[in-house]
């Protein structure tokens, strides 16, 4: 090869690298209100597609304890695939259960921590509730991506602004260009409602924002 050739050569790969490198990972900023405009706290924002699809990797641990008669946390964001533990730190046993169709399971009167955890391989809500004690209510969401992020449940910022941690604003981080299916969930939907949906497109340089208006919320 001459010298004239391989310089060509090395610029090629050297703009085949930039050509890759350019298309940086965004951070997506989402703001979740309800009917009335009032930030919704809590809101769990995932993004879908088929290439996120692929990237799905479940979480190393994850656990819903039982706590003081509650679920901690209330609601749980796991991608598909991962286990969750079931530890009881209530000096009374519980009796765990779901019949929800992504994932139906029973974890009988039990104290401690059951030996094997429940694997979640389906996407979807999954509801948890206890046969001793009705008033617990608790949630997993199972996403079929490693993108998501839930809005914070404190109050707003300093002074009330609007900020990272503000109620209603999902940061979702490292997230690569493309076309996504933006959706929103939050347990004060309706039992089996679909999560509200909307197209998402993260750019190849840059940030993405976007602004959601939840519908049916129950107060």
């Amino acid at each position: 090869m001459t010298q004239r050739c391989s310089r060509w050569a090395r610029w090629l790969a050297a703009g085949l690298a930039c050509s890759a490198g350019c298309a940086q990972a965004a951070t997506v900023q989402v703001d979740v209100v309800d009917d009335a405009g009032r930030p919704v706290a809590g809101a769990v924002v995932f993004l879908e597609s088929p290439a996120a699809r692929a990237l799905v990797k479940p979480l190393p641990q994850a656990e819903v304890a039982q706590e003081k008669k509650q679920f901690l946390p209330g609601v749980l964001v796991v991608p598909v695939g991962t286990q969750v533990h079931f530890p009881n730190r209530d000096s009374v046993r519980h009796h765990v259960y779901s019949f929800s169709p992504a994932k139906k399971f029973e974890l009988k009167l039990y104290a401690g921590t059951p030996a094997n955890p429940v694997l979640f391989d389906q996407p979807g809500v999954v509801s948890l509730g206890c046969n001793i004690h009705d008033r617990m209510v608790g949630w997993i969401l199972v996403v079929d991506t490693p993108y998501y992020a839930q809005a914070p449940e404190g109050g707003p910022g300093e002074g009330g602004a609007a900020s990272a941690s503000s109620p209603g604003r999902a940061m979702l981080q490292s997230v690569p260009p493309g076309n996504y299916k933006l959706r929103v969930w939050h347990p004060r939907l309706a039992p089996g409602a679909a999560a509200h949906e909307q197209a998402l497109v993260v750019p190849s340089t840059g940030n993405a924002q976007a602004a959601v208006k939840m519908a049916g919320l129950a107060p």
